[in-house]
């Protein structure tokens, strides 16, 4: 019996999939931490409509790339490479 290597066609998915969902956690880490220095968008200071859009755009990326990540490892659960299916 030959020992079963990961193939390539499941790393690269899988090292995406993971890459993503961090880059997802540091964005509800960084919304969550937004909303808690400006105590809910409450107290900005002059100039600051930066914190408007990253109220925004902070929450978007969250759940944007944690799709990404979600779809990425859930391609790398059932698939099988071409030419490593099992045969009897």
């Amino acid at each position: 019996m030959t020992p079963k290597t990961t193939s390539p066609v499941r790393i690269i998915p899988l090292l995406a999939g993971i890459g993503l969902a961090l880059v997802s956690a540091f964005f509800v880490f960084y919304t969550v931490r937004l909303l808690y220095v400006t105590h809910g968008l409450q107290s900005i200071r002059s100039g600051g409509q930066g914190a408007y859009i990253g109220a925004v755009v902070f929450p978007f990326l969250a759940v944007l790339t944690g799709w990404g990540g979600w779809r990425c490892l859930r391609a790398t659960r059932g698939r099988v490479p071409a030419g490593e299916a099992e045969t009897r």
